[in-house]
């Protein structure tokens, strides 16, 4: 079955799904998303990623393409035509189509796109049972990282860099020689004494939904949390790491520039954590 993608008020075949050349979303960048996790056919965590795509279009001064009910009834209707049970829609909204120029357009209407696909389902698994390797590099992206913008390009050569060497994930490392996150992940790990620790949100980092729910699934499983910068050098001594998105959950993180971190194998409280997810996070 051929993808079906939403574009600006029309369902169409994804191969002939597109948008003008000067929406500034091709132009400049000039637009946020959101990526929602599909398990059992419905959305995973849905209120918190509709709150968060509405600050990041706040923060940025873009309008709602179309009112909350729509773009919820969208993003099922995108999933149902897809026939995804298990898998991920991606929503993304741009200031719009103007003629190229810096400054903010007046008249200039927000664009919606929304597409949806199936996971890779066994090479996650295959990650979660094994665990990951992951580089660091430095971090040279812009100061606003709170916002889920759609400008990845120091992204995008932070993940290659980490494939290149044959890695799962590159942390970026500020310039205080603290992780902030991944590439496309948040970063935690568990220290000697058992606490799990992970970079408290702000600006320098995004405020992961899967974050989010994993911190409450934490406090409901009585572990310790701590939220603070942390060092590679502490991650590589601590006793368990992991990587955390909206796609694939808890992935444990067993080597750090090639050094072993632990026993080298998925810890228990990464697992552990993994589990309680599913009785915290929200199915809609």
């Amino acid at each position: 079955m051929s993808r079906i993608a939403y574009v600006n008020g029309r369902y169409l075949p994804h191969a002939e799904a597109g948008v003008h050349i000067e929406d500034r979303g091709y132009q400049f960048a000039d637009g946020v998303y959101e990526v929602c996790g599909v398990r059992d056919g419905k959305l995973m965590d849905e209120t918190l990623h509709l709150e968060r795509l509405q600050r990041s279009l706040r923060e940025l001064r873009i309008g709602m393409p179309v009112p909350l009910p729509a773009l919820r009834h969208i993003l099922r209707e995108t999933i149902r035509q897809n026939r995804i049970s298990n898998g991920m829609v991606y929503f993304q909204v741009t200031r719009g189509v103007a003629p190229r120029d810096h400054p903010f357009p007046k008249d200039a209407r927000p664009s919606l796109v929304v597409t949806a696909k199936r996971l890779n389902e066994g090479r996650i698994a295959a990650a979660v049972a094994s665990g990951v390797e992951v580089i660091t590099l430095p971090d040279r992206r812009w100061a606003r990282r709170d916002i889920k913008s759609i400008a990845l390009l120091p992204n995008i050569l932070a993940k290659q860099a980490a494939r290149e060497a044959g890695a799962y994930e590159a942390w970026l490392v500020d310039a205080d020689g603290f992780v902030t996150e991944g590439s496309s992940t948040n970063a935690w790990i568990v220290d000697r004494e058992g606490r799990l620790v992970t970079r408290p949100a702000g600006p320098d980092i995004l405020n992961g939904i899967t974050r989010r729910v994993l911190l409450e699934a934490a406090r409901r499983e009585g572990i310790e949390v701590v939220e603070r910068p942390f060092t590679p050098e502490e991650a590589k001594s601590a006793r368990e790491a992991f990587i955390s998105a909206s796609s694939a959950i808890i992935i444990p993180v067993i080597r750090i520039d090639g050094q072993p971190v632990g026993n080298a194998v998925p810890g228990s409280t990464t697992l552990r954590l993994r589990e309680a997810y599913s009785r915290v996070g929200e199915l809609s």
